[in-house]
């Protein structure tokens, strides 16, 4: 399996930084931002990485990341998007390297406590089809939140509810079959404009093809001034990704 990691996005929340550097590349604590998906990776076994970015400071990333060997990397790809298509958008660069088997994708900003191999690992057996990993939180109106049957299975996701049915949030790691490249083509732009990845995974539901888990550990986006400094806090209180 290998792993994508979208950092693309003119980060509008977060400027006047983002004015300077891609948001991916600020600080958390004492480390760069896109060092923490990398590691999310590294960690559960998935050494083959693309990252996804886009906009005029692009070529920052191979300045600080290089060929990745020095973060464990096996492989350390870049593609670049044109635009602000979405992240299902920006996922469709990446059909090329999956070459046909499973992936990993995190969002660039997406910072855990502990480790995701038990996920990856459930994947990696699953016959087919797609996998989110939820996470509770105290705002779900500002994710895609799952609902969910007696049973734990998926039964809907809606995108930024303003009356959320439950608080279950889809966090920005998920994992798909090859499938997820022709689902990609098939979505239409949704009122924003973008191709949203919540169609994707209601594509792979529809089907009844879509398994979740609930992410144990602390886990917060780092997109606007609140969870960027929640996000240093927390790593440099408790870590992060260095727990089973």
């Amino acid at each position: 399996m290998k792993g994508i990691i979208l950092a693309g996005g003119l980060g509008t929340r977060l400027r006047p930084l983002t004015l300077v550097t891609n948001k991916h590349l600020l600080p958390v604590y004492d480390r760069p931002m896109i060092h923490y998906p990398i590691e999310c990776l590294v960690n559960a076994g998935i050494d083959e990485v693309l990252v996804v970015t886009g906009g005029e400071h692009a070529g920052d990333f191979l300045k600080l990341l290089k060929n990745g060997h020095q973060l464990g990397l096996k492989y350390l790809g870049y593609a670049y998007q044109e635009g602000e298509g979405g992240i299902a958008d920006a996922l469709k660069l990446a059909e090329e390297f999956a070459d046909g088997g499973k992936v990993c994708v995190i969002l660039g900003d997406n910072i855990i406590e502990r480790s995701i191999i038990k996920a990856a690992d459930d994947f990696r057996t699953q016959a087919s089809g797609a996998k989110l990993l939820l996470k509770q939180v105290h705002d779900p109106e500002r994710f895609g939140v799952a609902e969910l049957d007696s049973s734990g299975n998926v039964t809907r996701i809606i995108e930024k509810p303003k009356d959320p049915a439950s608080d279950l949030a889809v966090t920005g790691i998920y994992f798909y079959d090859f499938d997820v490249f022709s689902i990609c083509q098939t979505l239409k732009p949704s009122n924003r404009g973008e191709l949203e990845i919540t169609d994707v995974n209601n594509a792979y539901l529809k089907r009844g093809d879509l398994t979740s888990e609930v992410l144990e550990g602390w886990w917060t986006d780092a997109g606007t001034f609140n969870s960027l400094f929640l996000a240093s806090e927390l790593v440099k209180n408790g870590g992060a990704n260095n727990k089973a």
